[in-house]
């Protein structure tokens, strides 16, 4: 195979290899400590979740206010004790999806029977647990633009208190506009008397759209949670934590760095494909063609910044395996942590958010015989958030291009 030539530019080179060779032996380290990582959340999940069920918690993980913390890493050591089955949830999804990611990435060394039954399974229990969460951030997200864009008062849904202290905090003063990004139009003085006047009933129509689909996702969860499939799982993960199936006897003395390196060309080579020069420009017009168009399909232009921003996750998940802790505390090879990886993740996170909320606000405009008012603005607020998703694309081709930063 040909020697790939590295990018000075590419921040993934830079995050080399340790200069001590990472075995089988710390692969199957890591896999024990993200396997008791989840049965800890599981048994947390199981102890608090019965008293927490009366209170109106979720345990998909969903957090009260629909405002969902990032993943923090914790490291080896014993984890704190989450706040109830929602923190227990989150923890839960946070090592299935990184017990799912280093499978996929370091396959080769593992049983391959077992990898391939076992990777499939935990994609699909950390993304059940997801979507309860991923609905409850995309209305707190949409009320906050409608009420940002309008000026008005808070919507009927943030009275309610169901969102209590962070949606309350929100909805006190309008969300500054980031400096990272192209600036967002605002409408003018005439059309923010039209929007207001649509926007309570916008509101309203989300609330009720997306509080439903974050109704069945919470039954889905439950469902799940109780289900022979997720018992099956635990099952597995539960013997993961005491023996890990490596391939055979030479498995355990093999060199990581190889799988590692390509987790990070895949994830270079997806970036190269992206069009950054156009995301480096403040207008970006072949986005917004796509519009309000009768068409429901996903924007065109979004699959290949979501393959990304797995491709990263992937190569970060690598990096902990590498480096023998999570990535919070070293995503290079020195003990430092790129912070242009951390920025381009973050920037890749918003830009999904931006783009299932302004797919949301689409499928709203589509919902026959509403007033005209209130689809001016929901079409204002799928611009917007299409807006906001060319402003996560600056951002990352910003941070992507930029010299090594460690901390």
């Amino acid at each position: 195979m040909a020697q790939r030539h590295l990018d000075p530019t590419d921040p993934t080179a830079a995050a080399g290899p340790p200069p001590v060779p990472a075995g089988g032996d710390a692969l199957a380290d890591y896999l024990r400590a993200q396997a008791t990582e989840f049965l800890r959340a599981l048994r947390l999940h199981r102890e608090s979740g019965a008293g927490a069920h009366g209170n109106g918690a979720h345990p998909s993980g969903a957090h009260p206010s629909g405002a969902g913390a990032l993943d923090r890493g914790r490291g080896r050591g014993p984890a704190p004790a989450p706040d109830g089955p929602v923190d227990a949830a989150r923890a839960l999804r946070r090592a299935a999806r990184r017990l799912s990611g280093t499978l996929h990435t370091f396959q080769p060394l593992l049983d391959a029977e077992w990898a391939e039954a076992m990777r499939p399974e935990l994609a699909w229990l950390s993304g059940t647990l997801a979507l309860e969460h991923a609905y409850a951030s995309r209305l707190d997200r949409l009320l906050q633009a409608l009420h940002r864009l309008s000026g008005s008062a808070a919507f009927p849904a943030q009275q309610a208190g169901r969102a209590a202290p962070a949606r309350a905090a929100a909805t006190a003063e309008p969300a500054p506009v980031t400096p990272l990004a192209p600036s967002v139009t605002r409408p003018s003085p005439a059309d923010r008397g039209n929007l207001t006047v649509g926007a309570a009933k916008a509101g309203a129509l989300l609330d009720r759209q997306l509080t439903l689909a974050r109704t069945r996702a919470h039954s889905t969860a439950l469902q799940a949670l109780g289900s022979s499939r997720f018992h099956a799982v635990a099952d597995k993960v539960a013997l993961l934590a005491s023996e890990v199936p490596l391939k055979d006897t030479a498995a355990a003395a093999a060199d990581l760095r190889p799988l590692a390196a390509a987790a990070r060309d895949r994830l270079t080579d997806a970036v190269a494909a992206l069009p950054l020069v156009t995301a480096g420009n403040p207008y970006n017009a072949q986005a917004l063609v796509h519009g309000l168009s009768p068409d429901p399909a996903p924007h065109p232009q979004d699959a290949q910044w979501h393959q990304v921003r797995l491709l990263l996750r992937l190569h970060r998940y690598a990096l902990e395996v590498l480096a023998g802790t999570d990535a919070e505390d070293a995503d290079g090879a020195d003990g430092t942590t790129d912070v242009r990886l951390l920025a381009a993740g973050e920037a890749l996170d918003r830009h999904r958010d931006a783009s299932e909320a302004a797919a949301a606000a689409a499928q709203a405009a589509r919902t026959p015989r509403i007033a005209p008012a209130t689809a001016y603005a929901l079409g204002v607020l799928h611009a917007d958030q299409r807006h906001e998703v060319e402003a996560a694309r600056y951002a990352f081709q910003h941070s992507w291009r930029k010299e090594p930063i460690r901390l």
